[in-house]
């Protein structure tokens, strides 16, 4: 076949697939397609090390033909943890014990991302399926949280957290740089720093969790200085050739919205000039009582306009699941990545399964090779 004859064939395939098939390229990093796994906890790692859970599990999310996998909020530090199951990188020992992942997941076709997190105030809980809340303080396996302020999440749903003094932040903000040093190490190609959902530096944004009197409270630039002091100095150690991304609650849905977007949004901005690459929309999650409209793609439109007015490439979460959702709001524009979570847990090859449904070509390409090979010899 001649070389102009293969390229217009490539690029009407490219015409008629759907972008969601299409691959996206951030820095010197290319995704297959626009789908990938979100960061989703496990719980099941011993102090902080994961183990062949974790190994069977993102293997397996690989297989199934998405383009990125990032691994489950792993902490910066012990008393970052969300529960005594969860993942760490806060020495070598424990950044050691990813690399077999990596391999698994680079070996299946996808890129092999990871999300480095505290969990500040809502640390050290109980894992979901015993009883999804906060350790009593006589228990052995708890420990002393910290946040912004000696605010609790919420009454009954959270002990009080002590609130950090300015060596605690200088401690936490080189927790996060030596973490993603760690993880550069090892191999991860997709670094992305958790700063939503009630965590650490969510709260520090939130006035609801946020009282400080000092530089890192009060006004909406001190209150994103941890936010943006941290991201500095990643960006430092991060190779600039791969993509540094932020996963941001930009809403709350407590009764004043409008304004905590267009504060998100100019945040957005700065993280941007800081040397974010993209941002993750999500949903603050400071605190509990909220009337956040759950549905099909309900961050869509939310994402869209961080997208707009920031000028940044988005991904989002929550209620993108079904195939036509998926497709449609990356071919509108809302999203440049999807992240399909609990859709993969329920069927890991998924995104095999979203190309037939969606009628594209030779759907079994999204796979790796050796399964592609014997879906396609015997449909």
């Amino acid at each position: 076949m001649a070389s102009q004859e293969r390229s217009n064939i490539i690029n009407l395939l490219k015409v008629t697939m759907s972008v969601l098939f299409q691959p996206f390229k951030l820095k010197d990093v290319t995704l297959r397609n626009r789908i990938a796994i979100p960061p989703m906890c496990q719980y099941m790692a011993v102090d902080g090390l994961v183990n062949d859970w974790h190994l069977s599990h993102y293997s397996s999310m690989a297989r199934g033909g998405a383009g990125l996998v990032i691994v489950e909020a792993t902490a910066v530090t012990p008393e970052g943890r969300i529960t005594p199951g969860c993942t760490g990188i806060w020495n070598n020992e424990l950044a050691q014990a990813f690399v077999p992942i990596v391999h698994a997941i680079k070996a299946a076709g996808s890129v092999p991302g990871i999300q480095i997190a505290h969990a500040g105030r809502k640390a050290s809980a109980n894992r979901p399926w015993e009883g999804d809340d906060h350790m009593d303080e006589g228990d052995a396996r708890g420990w002393q949280t910290i946040a912004p302020s000696a605010i609790a999440y919420g009454k009954g749903l959270s002990k009080q957290p002590r609130a950090m003094t300015l060596e605690d932040i200088t401690r936490v903000r080189q927790n996060f740089v030596d973490s993603a040093v760690r993880a550069r190490d090892v191999g991860f190609e997709w670094l992305e720093l958790h700063f939503a959902h009630g965590y650490l530096a969510q709260s520090f944004f939130s006035q609801h969790s946020n009282h400080r009197d000092d530089i890192y409270g009060g006004s909406v630039e001190n209150r994103a200085r941890f936010l943006l002091e941290t991201l500095r100095a990643v960006r430092e150690v991060w190779p600039e050739n791969l993509p540094l991304t932020v996963r941001f609650g930009v809403i709350e849905y407590d009764g004043r919205d409008e304004q905590t977007l267009l504060e998100s949004i100019a945040l957005v901005r700065d993280f941007k000039k800081a040397g974010m690459d993209m941002i993750s929309v999500s949903v603050g999650f400071t605190i509990p009582q909220t009337s956040i409209p759950w549905g099909p793609a309900f961050m869509g439109p939310i994402a869209e306009r961080v997208r707009r007015e920031a000028d940044v490439p988005v991904s989002s979460a929550w209620g993108f699941g079904t195939p036509e959702i998926a497709k449609r709001v990356v071919e509108e524009q809302q999203l440049d990545v999807v992240m399909i979570g609990r859709a993969h847990l329920a069927n890991p090859h998924w995104t095999y399964f979203a190309a037939k449904e969606l009628n594209v070509e030779r759907a079994s390409w999204t796979l790796p090779a050796p399964y592609a090979h014997w879906l396609e010899q015997y449909q």
